[in-house]
């Protein structure tokens, strides 16, 4: 083939044809042959191409169209913030216009208290000493003096988190949140976060970074209602900022991040570990920064805060309305609102709120009058220093609508400031007896023998009888029934009456404790992470009396929940803030709840309450249940009963006055013991003989317990038997190595603990693991 011929292969499409060999035949068969050979190569390219359907994929999606896209986006994005920047002012502060009065009222509408005016006072910044500025930029923006007033890969770590599930954060700067504190609201709405991110751009640039770091102390919320460092300062440690010194300025800028959780005089265990750690890692980071010596800061000790202030107004109960008033809404707001805990209380906090609360004036009349004419007036703290550690709290249910009718927190919220009614620092020792029974009955558990539990079970009543499991093994938890009192073989009913310890120890193990503390959980109590143990059977973890309260509510009210409530209403600026009902859904069947009241009936007619209770001259032939309670050391006595349309729970807790730590009831009011057959159950009494309904009877579906049967009562043996001669060598580690009277005497560790004593100096120790982060428990920051 000549170069012409090939020029022109070339044009028509065709390749370069081979040589001719002696199998090509003539020259232009072989140009022929070759063309056909390159045609049909081309083809199958062609199909393969079409056969793969990429081809037309390969020419929407390039690199380089996708680049192109990604940096168009990206500049129409620069380009709509750039406008945005240019058209967004930087606006008027309006915090402190928001800020008014919140007013409360009683249940008949008349008005309780008008909670006041916003505990506020600026300070120059110069008034605050530079090292405790710095433990505020320690605390939440260690680049504030260096960067721009926005961190933008805060923004995007938070972004990330929130979008791969690790829960809400921000990134947000100092400048952000003094923005978002003085010009802004607390709305989590993109909007808003969008101003709150140009105005920071802008106050960085035209204000003085001292300027910002002023603002942000004396705007942010230190709880306790006040604002500012100054009134921090004065609430936390009754001085003025100028004088606060580096270790209470750590403290004050490690509240920031959760007010409510981390105010040591209220914080849960917990609480307080969390803002241990907080406060150490405020301290250290300001080491880090070159602004704090080390050997200084190595002899630094936690500053414990005084005890709160308490406002005009707040006397008497009324401080204890307010403030679990406050603490339901707040739970609302977070749970309907996805806020933080700290920012609900911030949006609660003299912020106009018009709130109803459930309080029967009649009611509660009543009940402080109870607690005087049982209980305060029959002390003495002259004469015996004991009669200084009792402490009362009660609160009163309708178990129909859960609303709270009527509570007692303590003497007076201005001398007393945790509420006794709300606390649950104590245990209920066998107030919580009732809820095994219930736990057996929905579960129609039976015994080791195979016998269905139900009021007229069999059970051995022995003091110290070691608790077998399913297998017929020894679990090494043998409790000592009061007194070492021997029962023998007694019935469900009977043992009840009784509060005989042994028989609910085995009752638990043959139910199942994880069945018995699901349970617990479904009647109202919070069992939080408490491990399945047999020592929890004798009530050894902590309540409050709402919570236990709610529980025999749940009872009363046939199995359907009760979640004691407050509040009846709720409006701010005219609109309503919708409450849940305190009325849930069946959490245990009719006939297991009825079933309980039925035995519960026979406690007060022929058990521990029979003297206070069933022989009380004002019962008047009204129909009762109830169960009393004494904890271990006496540290704390209960009694909670309820009539058909009324329930009360009432506890007596010793506590030091001084140290405000947990201390034993014996010789208060001159006697040897108390028990929840003595004041927790006459305080019930004149309290619930006063205002319940005379004539209301309880509408039982059952066949057993003492209000269709008669009951039997065993009289103890003079002389306790032997303790059964197999003992385990090695007693489980969970449960209590000492048995006590009624209850173990060690409190699990899931109870609270007691809380360190006002003005107490001691180095805290950070836990080593914990299932929040110290540093960003609420994941706001």
């Amino acid at each position: 083939m000549g170069r012409a011929e090939e020029r022109r292969a070339r044009q028509r499409g065709g390749r370069r044809a081979a040589p001719p060999t002696r199998s090509s035949g003539t020259p232009s068969e072989g140009l022929a042959t070759g063309g056909r050979a390159a045609a049909r190569k081309a083809a199958a390219r062609g199909k393969k191409g079409t056969k793969n359907g990429k081809s037309g994929i390969r020419r929407l999606f390039t690199w380089k169209k996708i680049l192109g896209t990604f940096l168009g986006l990206c500049l129409l994005g620069i380009g709509a913030f750039i406008v945005l920047y240019l058209v967004t002012p930087i606006p008027s502060a309006n915090a402190d216009a928001k800020r008014q009065s919140n007013i409360y009222e009683y249940s008949d509408g008349s008005v309780m208290a008008r909670e006041g005016d916003t505990n506020r006072e600026i300070v120059d910044l110069s008034e605050v000493p530079k090292p405790v500025q710095r433990t505020f930029v320690a605390a939440e923006n260690k680049t504030f003096y260096t960067d721009a007033g926005v961190d933008f890969k805060g923004i995007a770590r938070g972004l990330f988190n929130t979008l791969s599930g690790k829960g809400k954060q921000g990134g947000s700067t100092i400048t952000q949140q003094y923005v978002k504190n003085y010009y802004l609201d607390q709305d989590q709405t993109v909007t808003r976060k969008l101003k709150e991110l140009v105005i920071s751009l802008k106050v960085d640039r035209e204000t003085p970074k001292d300027d910002i770091l002023a603002g942000y102390i004396n705007t942010s919320y230190y709880g306790r209602g006040a604002y500012g460092i100054q009134a921090a300062a004065q609430d936390y440690y009754r001085v003025d900022a100028k004088k606060l010194s580096v270790s209470q300025g750590a403290y004050l800028a490690a509240l920031l991040q959760a007010p409510s959780q981390y105010d040591w005089a209220a914080a849960s265990p917990t609480g307080k570990k969390l803002v241990t750690a907080r406060w150490n890692y405020v301290l250290d980071n300001m080491v880090k920064q070159g602004w704090l010596d080390k050997t200084k800061r190595d002899k630094m000790t936690f500053p414990f805060p005084k005890e709160p202030k308490v406002a005009p107004g707040m006397e008497g109960q009324k401080g204890y309305f307010i403030k679990l008033a406050k603490q339901q809404l707040e739970k609302q707001l977070v749970a309907k609102e996805g806020i933080t805990q700290d920012q609900a209380e911030a949006r609660v906090e003299n912020s106009g709120w018009t709130i109803t609360l459930n309080i029967d004036k009649k009611k509660q009349a009543q009940l402080e009058k109870a607690v005087k004419t049982q209980l305060t007036s029959q002390l003495d703290p002259k004469k015996r220093p004991v009669d200084k550690n009792v402490q009362a709290g009660a609160a009163s249910v309708d178990p129909k609508t859960g609303k709270i009718v009527a509570l007692y927190g303590g003497t007076d919220y201005t001398k007393h400031y945790i509420s006794n009614a709300n606390r649950t620092d104590y245990q209920p020792a066998s107030t919580f007896k009732p809820v095994i029974l219930a736990a057996a009955l929905e579960n129609a558990s039976e015994t080791q023998g195979g016998k269905a539990i139900g009021a007229n079970t069999i059970y051995d009543g022995t003091s110290k009888r070691q608790v077998v499991d399913s297998n017929g093994n020894k679990v090494g938890f043998g409790p000592e029934n009061e007194d070492d009192a021997n029962y023998g073989k007694v019935t469900v009913q009977t043992a009840m009456n009784k509060s005989i310890n042994s028989v609910f120890a085995q009752m638990g193990v043959d139910v199942g404790m994880d069945k018995v503390l699901e349970t617990a959980t479904k009647l109202g109590m919070d069992t939080g992470k408490l491990r399945p143990l047999p020592a929890y059977t004798l009530g050894t973890m902590g309540a409050s009396p709402i919570q236990m309260a709610g529980v025999y509510a749940t009872l009363d009210n046939h199995g359907k929940q009760v979640t004691p409530s407050i509040i009846k209403s709720a409006e701010q600026g005219g609109t309503q803030f919708q409450m849940p009902d305190p009325i849930g859904e069946q959490v245990i069947s009719r006939k297991a709840a009825d079933t309980v009241t039925s035995v519960l009936t026979g406690v007060v007619d022929d058990g521990t309450a029979k003297k206070s209770v069933q022989q009380n001259p004002a019962r008047d032939g009204r129909k009762v249940a109830g169960k009393t309670g004494t904890s271990d050391d006496n540290k704390s006595a209960w009694f909670t009963g309820y009539t058909p349309d009324l329930v009360t729970s009432v506890g007596l807790f010793g506590e030091d006055y001084k140290t405000h730590g947990q201390s034993k009831l014996y010789n208060t009011a001159g006697l040897d013991r108390v028990n929840g057959g003595g004041f927790p159950a006459q305080i019930w009494a004149a309290y619930t003989f006063g205002v319940a309904a005379e004539n209301a009877k309880f509408d039982l579906d059952t066949d057993q317990g003492a209000a269709v049967q008669p009951t039997w009562t065993p009289t103890p043996s003079a002389t306790p038997s032997e303790t059964p001669s197999e003992t385990p060598s090695e007693t489980p580690s969970e449960t209590p190595s000492e048995t006590p009277s009624e209850t173990p005497s060690e409190t699990p560790s899931q109870s609270p603990s007691q809380s360190a004593p006002t003005g107490q100096q001691s180095t805290p120790v950070a836990p080593s693991t914990s299932p929040l982060n110290p540093f960003d428990p609420n994941g706001d920051q």
